[in-house]
């Protein structure tokens, strides 16, 4: 497709090509290997000369297909997809730097991903500095000669920090580093952080790409210089591969991608406006309210707020936790992005292998609540959280 499209229609058609059935839906090439025509067709394949199907741990269709699509949403030249989101972080990482390196991250990543870059990555020699995402003198204070790489998650997780990616790019451009923005909370329906000066997207693609919480996976996205020679070259060796499977159910659920986040943001920014006004409710946090810190960036960076929100009950964990044990129908369950509404108490769940200190630094408290905004009716939500909060 060269033609300029719409991103809705990139998200239904771009990346295929047709085999010779015919079908008018992706095929699935659950296929570990690929014949060659003769030994030397083999050798162009294994060595770079000829493109095309080498091994499925780095070259499969499927997965192909569902990388140039989300390429082209996230308007990149290049992206490779991986298992998981945050085997994306590690490939990125793994694949473009080495020992005595620097990246400054936002505090306001997620838990996993700061055990991530404080546990593992020290091992090899690549050091962390943990900053605030919305100060941007903290991330300059931070920058060493080392420096080659600036992470972020703009909204962050849980609390909905906005980063002024612009800024940050500038900023990072000046010392020579990347700019690596994890994009999965607004996806490329209302955010591309590439025409906003960063270097690298990535996602967890388990999250709003799939819509569904069916599979697991993630991807990175940027120029083909950057991505293809480092990490593909990191997939390909060390294999935190997509599988076949997985990437099928990715390319459906980029199929309703703008569609379903035009549903979660309109259901978020209610829900948001019912709790701010709630007797129970200490704050919340949420990009679409003007009471948020950020707003104003909000609405110039992002099309949409988004589906996730947090907020603050009158009390600690007892009441935090009596507010989740009392829905009969949202899922207590840490994972988001889903069409079934999600709720979870972060500070013992994705943000508990975090020290005290980082989670008081993130704003991680006690009876905090973190709720991923689904489809279902927007009346039964409240309902839902009402018997909690009514007991509060």
């Amino acid at each position: 497709m060269t033609e300029p499209f719409d991103l809705e229609t990139l998200a239904i058609r771009a990346g295929y090509e047709q085999t010779l059935e015919q079908e008018n839906s992706e095929a699935i090439f659950p296929s570990s290997s690929f014949r060659y025509h003769s030994a030397q067709q083999a050798a162009d394949r294994f060595s770079g000369a000829e493109k095309g199907n080498v091994y499925s741990r780095f070259t499969n269709p499927t997965v192909r297909t569902f990388e140039k699509r989300l390429a082209l949403l996230e308007g990149g030249e290049s992206c490779v997809a991986t298992a998981s989101g945050m085997s994306a972080i590690l490939s990125t990482f793994m694949g473009l730097l080495e020992a005595g390196d620097h990246i400054v991250s936002s505090q306001s990543v997620f838990g996993t991903t700061k055990v991530l870059f404080e546990k593992y990555f020290q091992k090899f020699g690549v050091q962390v500095s943990f900053v605030s995402q919305t100060d941007l003198n903290s991330w300059q204070e931070a920058i060493t000669p080392k420096t080659k790489a600036f992470f972020l998650e703009t909204p962050s997780n849980p609390l909905t920090e906005i980063a002024d990616i612009t800024a940050l790019a500038a900023l990072a451009h000046q010392h020579d580093a990347l700019l690596v923005v994890d994009n999965c909370f607004c996806s490329p329906a209302l955010q591309q952080p590439l025409q906003l000066g960063a270097d690298i997207v990535i996602h967890s693609a388990t999250k709003f790409l799939d819509g569904q919480g069916r599979v697991i996976g993630g991807a990175v996205i940027g120029t083909e210089a950057l991505i293809e020679e480092a990490v593909r070259g990191f997939l390909r060796t060390a294999g935190p591969t997509m599988s076949t499977f997985n990437a099928w159910i990715f390319l459906k659920g980029l199929e309703t991608l703008s569609l379903r986040m035009d549903a979660h943001c309109r259901q978020a920014q209610q829900l948001a406006e019912w709790l701010e006004t709630h007797p129970a409710v200490e704050r919340v946090f949420y990009p679409g309210l003007s009471s948020h810190p950020q707003f104003a960036l909000a609405q110039k960076q992002q099309s949409g707020a988004g589906g996730l929100l947090s907020f603050r009950v009158k009390g600690g964990q007892t009441e935090a936790w009596r507010v989740i044990d009392q829905t009969q129908m949202l899922s207590i369950t840490a994972n988001l992005g889903d069409v079934k509404t999600s709720i979870t108490h972060p500070a013992t769940t994705t943000h508990a292998r975090v020290s005290t200190e980082a989670k008081q630094k993130a704003g991680v408290t006690d009876n905090l609540i973190r709720i991923s905004v689904g489809l279902e009716s927007l009346k039964d939500i409240q309902g839902d959280l009402q018997r909690g909060l009514g007991l509060l």
